[in-house]
């Protein structure tokens, strides 16, 4: 008999942002972000949400909030699920391929994967822990979303990256028995032009 109770966890990455908002923080999304962010929302629609929490990054939430309005939900920002910080360093392929290659890695003034992996995997840990058997959405970024998938799959690499890297938004379905994954699944994504954020 089967006694496990799962608890299912959607990680949404955002959709399209203006490239040019130099704010990570405040960078909002674009017209074809918001409305992308309507297939968000249907995709939610039979699912039962229980809880929606975000990274409080302005592009995360707004790919989410129609979703979490739909069943007249609040959505609790965590810090922790913040994007990278950024250094001096722009994003190329050269920078991705050294900090995927050395996790330790990071540029004066940026945050490496592990830190990047620490923070998101502990504010998961007590999401895990405070809701049980509920299903949730967190709305995340693409090298945040890609350091948690990491931390379950230590194969998950630069060019695992690099596949998603354009896809915005993202919807990935991971499954729990207590903290540890059990089931993931790809649900949908859309192919945008490539920002690095």
């Amino acid at each position: 008999m089967d006694n496990s109770i799962i608890t299912r966890i959607y990680f949404v990455r955002h959709a399209l942002p203006v490239q040019e908002h130099e704010d990570d923080r405040t960078r909002p999304l674009t017209e074809e972000g918001m409305q992308d962010s309507d297939i968000v929302r249907d995709f939610f629609r039979e699912k039962s949400i229980d809880y929606f929490y975000c990274s409080p990054y302005m592009r995360s939430l707004g790919t989410i909030r129609s979703a979490a309005e739909y069943y007249h939900q609040k959505i609790e920002t965590d810090e922790r699920l913040r994007e990278r910080e950024s250094g001096l360093c722009q994003n190329n392929y050269e920078m991705f391929r050294k900090r995927w290659t050395d996790h330790n890695f990071h540029e004066e003034g940026g945050e490496s994967i592990s830190m990047v992996q620490q923070r998101n995997i502990a504010a998961l840990a007590d999401i895990l822990k405070a809701h049980k058997g509920k299903n949730i959405v967190i709305g995340t970024h693409g090298t945040a979303l890609s350091s948690i998938l990491n931390y379950y799959e230590p194969g998950f690499s630069c060019s695992d990256f690099m596949r998603i890297l354009n896809w915005m938004p993202y919807i990935i379905e991971l499954d729990f028995d207590g903290t540890k994954l059990i089931h993931k699944i790809e649900h949908i994504h859309v192919e945008k032009k490539h920002t690095g954020k």
